[in-house]
């Protein structure tokens, strides 16, 4: 197992790489967030862990299926979140950080086979500091990346209680006082009422909260598109409080993949297309237009796509927006909307980083993706130096920290004021 960060050291007259802001790492629940926080009747339905053993489980054409056993049947034993009829292992992929990368199997776990920084913050502090992390801003696992996990569900009171639930924990806890400000709240909104989602970006945004989780493509959840009003009341809200829409990949619950056989490989090797897909969607949509406040960013979306996809666009903006839908609603080039309103994150890009002019500087963040498989933990420091050893000091600090702060409303140290102004 690695535990230790191995850099190399930077050349003696070269400036110190910034402290990473990573805008893109996960938390792994704590068993006890939504029972000690739901209502007593609803406890026994609500998100709970059972330790229970594994039947059977497969990772094809981009679908996950496990098959939870009951008590005294054969198989590995892992800690299940059962909500409802939901039954959810904890996996190796939930937590990869430390393992060499052969080693890392679809396989579940308990929670004392993982790394204790996925769900206790001094532990996550503490790797955060081997890493050369100052902060970061953390996706859920079990509600998945946008809660999807309770939109999908029947009971949508206990849904709602669900995603509040999470939130308290998340802005109280997982960012409250011991975090010092070194973790950035992301909440969830109910997806299924736009409505009770813009009041739950207000609520949120009033305690200091600066980004929310959403969809990459809500229409594979079976929600409105993007090009539809349906979302306007939610679109507002952001707009309003200067809330960043945060979209991490898969988090419309269909990973590309080419056919129900393909092996996780192939789905690994272009889980960027959701964002490419999601980013035209927000250019053709208007909504930059309407919501002139507005801003949109793709965790773990890479970035080395995006300069032939906004020439694209603008191509097919200027020559075919007369019979193309936009004319009445896209006033100007995508890339210009782009380069005002949309963000593309990455880890470990080293060919976006040499066609960056074609990006901007502005609208490209940095992160670790801890605890999963991709992670560059602990080691994000040392790939960072080696792709942007070609850049200048100023662009490095702008890209690993600079515009993090500006967009997620940080201190100047890179810290959540509302964890600062708490302690």
């Amino acid at each position: 197992m690695e535990t230790m960060e191995s850099t190399q050291d930077a050349a003696p007259d070269a400036p110190p790489f910034p402290r990473i802001i990573s805008v893109d790492d996960h938390t792994v629940e704590p068993p006890d967030v939504w029972q000690d926080r739901l209502p007593a009747k609803y406890r026994d339905r609500g998100p709970r862990i059972v330790r229970a053993p594994l039947k059977e489980m497969t990772f094809l054409g981009g679908k996950f299926a496990p098959v939870m056993g009951e008590k005294g049947d054969e198989g590995p034993i892992g800690d299940w979140w059962v909500y409802e009829d939901l039954h959810r292992p904890l996996t190796r992929l939930d937590t990869a950080v430390g393992y060499d990368r052969d080693e890392i199997k679809l396989e579940v776990i308990t929670y004392e086979q993982m790394r204790r920084g996925s769900f206790s913050v001094p532990d996550r502090l503490a790797d955060m500091d081997v890493n050369h992390v100052q902060s970061a801003l953390c996706f859920p696992t079990f509600p998945r990346f946008c809660g999807q996990t309770f939109t999908e569900a029947p009971d949508r009171d206990l849904g709602l209680l669900c995603v509040r639930a999470y939130n308290d924990w998340m802005v109280d806890e997982w960012c409250g006082p011991d975090a010092q400000g070194r973790l950035i709240p992301l909440p969830l909104i109910p997806l299924w009422d736009p409505v009770l989602a813009a009041a739950e970006v207000r609520r949120n945004a009033a305690r200091g909260v600066r980004a929310v989780a959403f969809s990459e493509i809500p229409p594979y959840l079976g929600l409105p598109s993007i090009h539809s009003d349906d979302w306007d009341p939610f679109l507002a809200a952001c707009d309003e409080t200067g809330t960043v829409v945060a979209m991490h990949i898969g988090s419309s619950s269909r990973m590309p993949s080419t056919s129900a056989d393909a092996p996780p490989a192939v789905g690994s090797t272009v889980t960027f297309a959701n964002c490419c897909f999601s980013m035209v969607d927000w250019l053709m949509s208007g909504k930059f237009e309407r919501f002139p406040n507005l801003k949109v960013m793709y965790a773990e979306g890479q970035i080395g796509w995006i300069p032939y996809i906004l020439e694209r666009a603008d191509v097919v903006w200027e020559e075919n927006r007369g019979w193309g839908g936009v004319a009445d609603k896209v006033h100007r080039p995508p890339s210009e909307l782009f380069a005002g309103h949309v963000f593309g994150c990455f880890f470990d890009d080293a060919f976006g980083l040499r066609n960056l002019d074609a990006i901007g500087v502005g609208n490209v963040l940095y992160e670790t993706d801890y605890p999963h498989s991709d992670s560059t933990w602990p080691k994000s420091r040392q790939v960072g130096e080696e792709q942007m050893g070609h850049l200048a000091p100023d662009v490095v600090e702008r890209i690993v920290r600079g515009n993090a702060i500006e967009l997620l409303g940080l201190t100047e140290d890179g810290l959540w004021p509302g964890a600062v102004s708490a302690s």
